[in-house]
C-alpha cells in the first residue's frame, strides 16, 4: 500500500505458526510450540464458570482486580520475603508478552539501545524495533547458554537504556544463578538502566536450583520491570493472562501505556485467579511434576542419535545433531515433521542472524504418551 510505512518490514509469518502448520499438514505430533497437551486442573475451570456465574462479567479495574492483585503480593511476600504495594506496584494484563511490550514501550525513545541475550524469545526484537530503539544482540555462550558477563560491560555505553533478562530461559532452559544476578547489579549499579525480566517460568525450574527473582534484589528492583505468566504456571497458556511488578513510579508510567491498549483483562478469570492463589500446592510442586516430565523425554530420547543439551527449567530442553548431519537446522526440522512426523522448532529461529549451531528446540510439556510416541518416531532420524 502506497502510503503505509511499515514499522517492522523484515518480519515475516513467525517459525511457531509456520512449524505449527506444518505440523497439522502432516498430522505429526507437535513438540514445537510451548503448550501443554494435558489438562489444567479442574477445580480452576469450575471457577472461572464460577465467577462468570455470580457476576463477574464487566469491565476489570485497569489495574486488576484487586483481590487478585492483593493475592498475587502475599504470594510474593511467602516465596521471597519482599513487600510490594499491591495498589501501586502490581498491574494485571492480558499475559506477560504484552507486559514485556508494555514496559519497554514505557521506557524506549528511538535511538535507545537495548541488550538482549540471544538465542532469544522471538517477541523482544520486534518490540524494541517498534519504539524505534536498537537490540544490541550477545550471544550466549554455546552450548551452556550461559551470559557471557565481560561482553556485556563491553556493550554497556550512553545509550543503553535496558537488559533484558529472561529465566528460566525460552529457548534454552538456562537458569540464571545467584552470582548471575550479583554480577549483573554491580554492572548496572549508579547507572539508570532498566532492567526487563521475563520470569514466565518462575515455578518452572528443576535440579534443586532456586529461582533468582529480580524481585529478591532492590537495588536493581527499583528500576526493573518483573513480568509474569499465570498461563505457563497453570497450564492455560490460551487465556493469555499475567502480570507485571515495578516500583512505585515505573509502574505509574506503565499504566499510562497500558490504559490506552488493553486497558484491562477479563474479570471473571482475575476473580478466579484471586481464589485459586490460595492454593500454595498448585505451584510449589510443579517443579517436580515438570521435571519428571523432563526426565521421561531425557530416557525416551537416549534411544535415539539426538544429543542433549542442558536445561533447568522452562518447558523446553534443546539437543543438538551435529554429528548426524549437516542440514541448516531448519532444513532438518522439515524434514523432521514430514518424513517422521515430529514438529520441533530450530534454534537458528532465535538468532537474528539465523546462526545455526545446529540445534532443536523440543518442548516436554506434555502426556508421557505423546513424549515416547515421539521419541520412537525420533528413533528412525
Amino acid at each position: 500500500m502506497k502510503n503505509l510505512s511499515d514499522k517492522l518490514p523484515n518480519i515475516g509469518t513467525t517459525i511457531f505458526t509456520t512449524m505449527s502448520q506444518l505440523a497439522h499438514e502432516c498430522n505429526a505430533i507437535n513438540l514445537g510450540q510451548g503448550f501443554p497437551d494435558f489438562p489444567m486442573d479442574e477445580t480452576l475451570i469450575n471457577a472461572v464458570s464460577k465467577a462468570m456465574q455470580d457476576g463477574h462479567n464487566q469491565y476489570a479495574h485497569m489495574n486488576g482486580v484487586p483481590a487478585l492483585t492483593n493475592a498475587i503480593a502475599e504470594k510474593i511476600k511467602k516465596l521471597y520475603s519482599v513487600e510490594f504495594d499491591a495498589a501501586t506496584q502490581i498491574t494485571i494484563t492480558p499475559g506477560a508478552t504484552y507486559a514485556i511490550y508494555t514496559a519497554l514501550t514505557t521506557i524506549l525513545i528511538p535511538g535507545d539501545e537495548v541488550i538482549v541475550f540471544e538465542p532469544a524469545y522471538d517477541s523482544y526484537i520486534p518490540n524494541i524495533e517498534i519504539n524505534g530503539a536498537i537490540p544490541v544482540l550477545i550471544p550466549l555462550s554455546f552450548p551452556t547458554y550461559h551470559i557471557p558477563w565481560e561482553k556485556v560491560k563491553e556493550k554497556i555505553n550512553t545509550k543503553t537504556k535496558a537488559i533484558i533478562i529472561n529465566s528460566p530461559q525460552n529457548p534454552t532452559g538456562a537458569v540464571l544463578s545467584k552470582e548471575d544476578m550479583e554480577t549483573l547489579q554491580k554492572i548496572t549499579e549508579g547507572t539508570s538502566i532498566f532492567i526487563i525480566s521475563d520470569e514466565v517460568y518462575e515455578h518452572l525450574i528443576f535440579d534443586g536450583l532456586q529461582h533468582e527473582t529480580i524481585i529478591k534484589y532492590p537495588g536493581m528492583m527499583e528500576r526493573s520491570f518483573a513480568c509474569f505468566s499465570f498461563g505457563k504456571t497453570y497450564h492455560c497458556t490460551g487465556w493469555k493472562m499475567g502480570y507485571c511488578v515495578g516500583g512505585k513510579e515505573l509502574m505509574k508510567a506503565f499504566r499510562k501505556v497500558h490504559q490506552y491498549n488493553a486497558f484491562c483483562t477479563n474479570s471473571f478469570i482475575q476473580y478466579a485467579l484471586a481464589d485459586y492463589l490460595q492454593n500454595e500446592n498448585a505451584y510449589r510442586t510443579l517443579p517436580n511434576i515438570m521435571q519428571q516430565k523432563r526426565d521421561y523425554f531425557l530416557q525416551c530420547m537416549q534411544q535415539t542419535r539426538f544429543k542433549p543439551l542442558p536445561s533447568h527449567g522452562s518447558y523446553f530442553q534443546c539437543y543438538n545433531y551435529a554429528h548426524m548431519n549437516d542440514e541448516n537446522d531448519l532444513a532438518f526440522a522439515k524434514r523432521i515433521t514430514r518424513e517422521f512426523g515430529v514438529a520441533t522448532i530450530p534454534l537458528s529461529s532465535f538468532y537474528k542472524n539465523g546462526r545455526d549451531d545446529k540445534v532443536l528446540r523440543f518442548c516436554f510439556a506434555k502426556k508421557e504418551e505423546t513424549l515416547f510416541n515421539a521419541a520412537e518416531r525420533l528413533k528412525e532420524v
